[in-house]
């Protein structure tokens, strides 16, 4: 069979909070390093997210 074309990503917050978001990502279309702009509940505040892996 062949491979998903989406992947299964964990959008870590880089305020330290150690909240995190799920999402899927086009493994193929977008190689780089995903890197969002989203909303942590913990600070209140919109801070960058970076992708990490799901363990």
């Amino acid at each position: 069979m062949a491979k998903p074309t989406t992947i299964k990503i964990r959008l870590n917050s880089t305020a330290g909070t150690g909240y995190f978001y799920v999402t899927k990502k086009n493994a193929r279309t977008m190689t780089e390093k995903m890197v969002v702009r989203k909303y942590d509940p913990v600070v209140k505040k919109h801070v960058e997210f970076k992708e990490g892996k799901i363990k």
